[in-house]
């Protein structure tokens, strides 16, 4: 019986010593963090909104933290294929995600992942924001969101609308303006959000939401015609187009925002040194110029309030994709 509680005692002496000797070297690399390039994962192909962000950012959270961020673009099943590899990747900082926000909100209900977004997944930061575009073909008898709406209602079934694919950001971003508004528009899935934009130019669609920066170049030379944006705030680059809420649907709001997230047991430390590095570069005068020529917006939030807003916008993409019966084979 002794025996059997000196070795107890032993063997609870040598498991705190190891758990000691772990939780110090853990930290001793924490202090020393980055020590080596950080690799950024971007879920997209490059010339995207995704992509461009990281470009924008990657050179200043290198030289804030003194070792290069190199980035990485890892494609495939809406994102899912970049959020596994960090879901996986070891917890140390040098492999982040940049995410887009559906991959975090609208994927858990549309995917039957092999992770665990909340758990495997920690947000960081918002990088940056923007509001989406209502644009429809010139020949749509419609030059406001109103009159779109009671074009729709006279003729239901009759409009069809485009989207990046099923699932894609806008084609959600249409099925909600299609609940709130109580109309009835023919989905038309295309293989990206380019050839979307393309069916629309072509007329084979005749609505379609899209990005600022995406769609500004054609709203100007009259190839297509903006009749309202999805955000809460008139934007600087069009102030005289008004918002889904001014035009008799208050509270309607839809947001696409980029933001960095780690795996989910990245230390605090480390998680910090990424995100004053993030803060940093948001400050910076050639990042928000960069910023502002796609249409984005800085959006400062803390790891809480997102984390808050995340569970928020998952719970509305659940509901919207489960009335649409929305359904990926």
């Amino acid at each position: 019986m002794i025996r059997r509680t000196r070795f107890r005692c032993i063997a609870a002496t040598i498991a705190m010593v190891a758990c000691c000797m772990t939780t110090a070297a853990a930290q001793a690399a924490d202090a020393t963090y980055p020590s080596r390039p950080i690799r950024l994962l971007v879920p997209f192909a490059p010339g995207g909104g995704a992509d461009a962000t990281a470009r924008i950012f990657a050179p200043k959270l290198s030289e804030a933290m003194g070792q290069n961020w190199i980035v990485d673009n890892r494609t495939g099943a809406g994102g899912n294929l970049a959020s596994e590899i960090v879901a996986r990747a070891n917890p140390d900082g040098y492999t982040v995600l940049l995410v887009l926000d559906s991959q975090l909100t609208a994927n858990p209900s549309l995917y039957k992942l092999p992770f665990d977004t909340e758990k495997d997944l920690q947000p960081v930061i918002i990088l940056s924001a923007t509001d989406q575009i209502v644009v429809v073909h010139p020949d749509v008898p419609a030059k406001t969101f109103k009159e779109f709406v009671a074009l729709a209602k006279q003729k239901p079934g009759s409009l069809r609308h485009g989207s990046g694919g099923v699932g894609s950001t806008n084609h959600l971003a249409a099925e909600l303006l299609k609940k709130v508004a109580g109309i009835d528009i023919v989905h038309v899935p295309f293989k990206g959000a380019g050839p979307s934009l393309n069916g629309l130019l072509a007329g084979e669609i005749q609505m379609n939401i899209s990005s600022p920066a995406s769609t500004l170049g054609f709203i100007k030379a009259g190839r297509m015609r903006a009749i309202v944006r999805t955000g809460t705030q008139r934007s600087k680059s069009m102030p005289e187009l008004p918002t889904v809420a001014e035009s008799g649907y208050p509270g309607f709001q839809v947001l696409q925002w980029y933001g960095l997230v780690v795996p989910g047991a990245t230390p605090r430390n480390v998680v910090t040194r990424i995100r004053d590095a993030s803060l940093a570069a948001l400050k910076n005068a050639d990042v928000l110029a960069a910023m502002d020529r796609l249409g984005l917006e800085p959006e400062i939030t803390t790891q809480a309030e997102l984390a808050a807003r995340i569970k928020k916008e998952r719970a509305m993409w659940a509901g919207v994709i489960k009335e649409a019966g929305i359904r990926l084979e």
